[in-house]
């Protein structure tokens, strides 16, 4: 199985995700989205793929979403955001043949394996 997975390998969920991925088996392409930010289509592709809206994505801790009101801004502002600074992406995301999930928590990878 082929995985996709954009990482922060400066999160423990993130790494712990990879770690679940690598142990299944699947040949894993990492993408260290804080240097290669994917973007506002394919975010958009992903979140639709995962059945989750742009600002259920959105990464509020660390970040100042909630102060400029990204949570209550229409999907197009939210993901020109998340692709112009991508901090603002919650992670990680997988995507696989049976689909894409936010693994928060980790053990959502599961459904995609």
């Amino acid at each position: 199985m082929k995985a996709t997975i954009w990482h922060n390998p400066g999160c423990g969920t993130s790494r712990n995700t990879l770690a679940m991925l690598q142990e299944a088996g699947a040949e894993v392409t990492v993408v260290e989205y804080l240097k290669t930010p994917p973007s506002a289509d394919k975010l958009a592709q992903l979140y639709r793929d995962a059945g989750i809206t742009p600002q259920q994505g959105l990464r509020m801790r660390g970040t100042d979403a909630e102060d400029r009101g990204l949570m209550l801004a229409d999907d197009a502002t939210v993901l020109a955001a998340m692709a112009a600074e991508p901090k603002l992406i919650e992670r990680p995301l997988v995507e696989t043949d049976k689909g894409v999930r936010l693994c928060r928590p980790k053990e959502r990878v599961l459904e995609i394996l």
